[in-house]
């Protein structure tokens, strides 16, 4: 396949408990390309408290995967590349998936303070980024959430809503991550949608 026919998804990744999905969200999405006759590659950000709920080893051999350190390789001097700088611009689309309460709250407030937050304070907001909030029900019902998803939305940020289900932490009620299924379709129909204007 051409780069014509490629799709290139950036997925970032941060601390919630839905993260242990992230191995099944990345083969998933992989998958699509023998559904389309597109070339899905994924590129994989992670914050260091995400690493606590998958392996590396978990994922598929193709997959690039980064974190803070990553940051520093790639750059030693003036007109060496910038890491978040590079990945927004390789991307055609981001997905934060999980969004944990407390990088929900970063992003709506400017804060890049981590590979991830600085790529989407970067980002090119002609291309499209989805965000998975995933955080427990007392979180998600606390008044500051909803005044920071009304601001990523306002930016033209797309979310992905959180589902009822129990919790890790044994409580009933809004707050997992949406199911995997339901974000791998998201993303399916937004190559569509560029494959169908490039061609």
């Amino acid at each position: 396949m051409d780069e014509n026919t490629t799709f290139n998804v950036l997925v970032g990744v941060t601390g919630s408990v839905a993260a242990i999905k992230i191995p099944i969200l990345i083969k998933s999405v992989l998958e699509l390309r023998s559904e389309t006759r597109y070339n899905y590659k994924v590129r994989l950000i992670v914050t260091e408290h995400a690493k606590h709920f998958f392996e590396w080893t978990e994922m598929p051999l193709d997959v690039l995967r980064y974190d803070d350190s990553s940051e520093w390789v790639t750059w030693k001097g003036r007109g060496d590349p910038v890491l978040h700088i590079e990945l927004g611009k390789w991307a055609d689309i981001m997905v934060i998936a999980p969004m944990d309460a407390n990088t929900l709250a970063k992003v709506a407030l400017g804060m890049c303070d981590n590979l991830v937050t600085c790529t989407v304070r970067a980002w090119n907001f002609s291309k499209p980024l989805l965000f998975c909030p995933a955080m427990n029900t007392r979180m998600w019902d606390h008044p500051i959430t909803a005044t920071h998803i009304s601001t990523l939305r306002a930016w033209g940020f797309i979310q992905i809503p959180p589902i009822t289900k129990t919790l890790m932490c044994g409580d009933t009620g809004v707050g997992a991550m949406a199911e995997v299924e339901a974000i791998v379709e998201k993303i399916k129909l937004i190559a569509d949608m560029k494959m169908n204007r490039t061609q």
